[in-house]
This record gives C-alpha cells, structure tokens and sequence, in this order.
C-alpha cells in the first residue's frame, strides 16, 4: 500500500538521515516508505506481526517495536526523533510526548479523522475523533508548515485533520 499523500508530501522536510518514528505503524507503510528513503524508522504498534509480515528485504532500518500505547507508558523517554509520523491514530494523551519526543529541526505529520466523520463509517466514537482545530491547539508551540481540515474523498470519503509542522532548530 502506499504512502499517505500527505506523508509523502513531506517527508523530504525531515532532516536526512534521522531517525524517524512511526506511531501506530500498523501495516508499515508509511515505515517501509520512510526506510526506503534511507531513514532510521522505530515503528511502533500493538500488533507488530503486519509490519514484519509486509516489510521488504531490504529494509534493516526499521526498527519495529510492539507495546500497547494506551495501556503502558511512553516507550521512548530519552529519545528524540527528526521525524514523527502518526496516520489514522488519535490518543490524546501521547500529545505531550510527541512534543518532547521531536528534536529540534524535527518534522511532525499527523493526519487522522475529526468531528463529522461518523456520517462515513468508522471512527464514529468522539474519543478518536479531533475537534476542530485541535491538532493546530495540540501543536501550537511548532512552527505550522501546513494544516488542512475537511471532508476527502480518495483514498476513500471521510472528515479528517492533517498538520505538518517542525520544531524550531535549538
């Protein structure tokens, strides 16, 4: 499967040769894509057998790491990334560890579904469902390269939020 548009879109703005993280990596794809651009990728997910079963020989750069997010702690205290990418994921209580998790120069990309989605299918439940405005609130203190809300048709209809935003070098 490939990248989501707006990952792709801004991938080239993460800083060559870091580390990335791939919150909710799920199937991989946005991992397999950002190793393929020569990254470091940690991808993280509670179910990691997706990822392993779909990356390409090829890619030792993904590191892949399965915890539970909502239930353990922040599994990266110490680190920091050049890139973080979250797609199609919303638990609001990672916010602040996105914030400190991303290096300065660090480039954040965030889509996921908001409040009218639920006249398309799923999420429906308002806790996985941004308000509006939220993820321009949630990252306010990032430097806002791009920011779009709204109702998408491809790759299928749906109401969502998408960021770019990247954090001031030091």
């Amino acid at each position: 499967m490939p990248p989501d548009p707006w990952v792709a879109r801004f991938a080239g703005l993460i800083p060559e040769g870091g580390a990335v993280l791939d919150l909710a990596a799920g199937s991989g794809r946005h991992a397999i894509f950002l190793g393929k651009l020569g990254y470091s990728v940690t991808a993280v997910d509670r179910d990691i057998s997706r990822l392993t079963a779909s990356a390409p020989a090829g890619i030792e750069a993904i590191e892949a790491i399965e915890t539970d997010l909502e239930a353990g702690g922040w599994p990266f205290p110490e680190r920091r990334f050049a890139g973080i990418v979250v797609a199609n994921y919303l638990h609001r209580a990672l916010f602040p560890h996105l914030l400190d998790a991303l290096g300065p120069g660090g480039v954040l990309i965030y889509r996921t579904f908001q409040a009218g989605n639920e006249k398309y299918g799923r999420p429906r439940n308002p806790n996985f469902l941004l308000r509006p405005r939220e993820l321009m609130a949630a990252f306010r203190g990032l430097e806002i390269r791009a920011y779009e809300a709204g109702e998408v048709r491809h790759p299928k209809p749906a109401a969502i939020q998408r960021i770019c935003a990247i954090r001031p070098p030091a």
